[in-house]
C-alpha cells in the first residue's frame, strides 16, 4: 500500500524554488508530511521544458517526482551539507517497497570514490571537498539492481542560507543482465534553503528516463517512495511506521 501525503493538484509542471519563483508543489507546513507530485512525460506534454535553473535539457519518456517540505534544523548550511558528503551513512536507508508491501532496505552498501571507478573507494567527502564544486563520485548497491551503481554528485551553488546539489548516475543500472537505465537517465536536484531561524525547506526533483525494460520493471509508485526515502535522509526525519526489523 502506497501513501502519498500532500499530493499536489494537477495542471502544471514542477517549479523549483529558484530565480525568485515560488516552488510548485509548495512547501508543506512544518511538521506535516512533504507535498508530493509525480508526472509521466505524457502528463507533462511535449511543450514542457525543464526550468532553466535546473540545467536540464528537454526530456523524453520518463517519470518526474517533486518532493517539497519543511523541517527543523539548528545548524549551519555547512552542517546540513555534511549529510550529502556522508555517503557511507546511506547504507541501510529504508523505503516502503510496493512489490513487497513493507519496509525494506533500499541501499545495502554505499561508498565514496576517488573518481568514476567503483574499484577505488575512499573516505566520505568533507564539506570543503563538497564546496569545491568539483565532480564527486560515489557508488551504491541497490536492493533491486545487479551490481554497484556509480553516481556523480556536484554542488551547484552554496551560501549561508542554502545550497543546491545535483546527482546523476554515471554508470548503467541493470537487473538480471537487462539494462534498465543508461548513464544520465537518473537525475536529481536537491534545493535546501533556510526559511526561519531553526527551519529549513527542502525541494527535491528526481527524473527517471524510461525505456521499455524500466517501464515494465519499475512501477511509478516506486519512484515516489525512493524519493521520499532520500527526503527523510537529507532532512533527518522518519516516517512514523518506518521501523527496522
Amino acid at each position: 500500500m502506497l501513501c502519498l501525503p500532500g499530493l499536489a493538484a494537477a495542471g502544471e509542471g514542477p517549479q523549483p524554488p529558484c530565480a525568485d519563483h515560488k516552488p510548485f508543489p509548495d512547501y508543506a507546513a512544518p511538521g506535516a508530511p512533504p507535498n508530493i507530485r509525480v508526472w509521466t512525460s505524457g502528463e507533462l506534454g511535449s511543450a514542457w521544458t525543464p526550468p532553466a535553473c535546473t540545467g536540464w535539457t528537454a526530456k523524453s519518456d520518463g517519470v518526474l517526482v517533486a518532493v517539497s517540505g519543511q523541517f527543523p534544523f539548528r545548524g549551519s548550511a555547512g552542517d546540513l551539507l555534511k549529510r550529502f558528503g556522508a555517503i557511507s551513512a546511506l547504507a541501510g536507508l529504508r523505503y516502503w517497497s510496493v512489490a513487497e508491501a513493507g519496509w525494506r532496505t533500499l541501499i545495502t552498501h554505499a561508498m565514496a570514490l576517488e573518481g568514476p571507478d567503483a574499484t577505488r573507494p575512499r573516505p566520505d567527502f568533507t564539506v570543503a571537498e563538497m564546496r569545491s564544486g568539483a565532480d564527486l563520485y560515489f557508488a551504491e548497491t541497490d536492493n533491486r539492481a545487479s551490481g554497484e551503481i556509480v553516481y556523480r554528485m556536484r554542488l551547484e551553488s552554496f551560501g549561508p542560507n542554502g545550497f543546491v546539489v545535483a546527482i546523476k548516475n554515471a554508470s548503467p543500472v541493470s537487473r538480471f543482465y537487462v539494462t534498465l537505465f543508461d548513464p544520465g537517465d537518473l537525475q536529481s536536484l536537491h534545493f535546501l534553503e533556510r526559511i526561519g531561524p531553526q527551519t529549513w525547506a527542502y525541494y527535491g526533483l528526481a527524473w527517471a528516463g524510461e525505456r521499455l525494460p524500466s517501464r515494465l520493471a519499475v512501477p511509478k509508485a516506486s519512484y515516489v517512495n525512493r524519493a521520499l526515502a532520500l527526503y527523510r535522509y537529507f532532512t533527518g526525519t522518519r516516517a512514523n511506521d518506518e521501523i527496522r526489523r
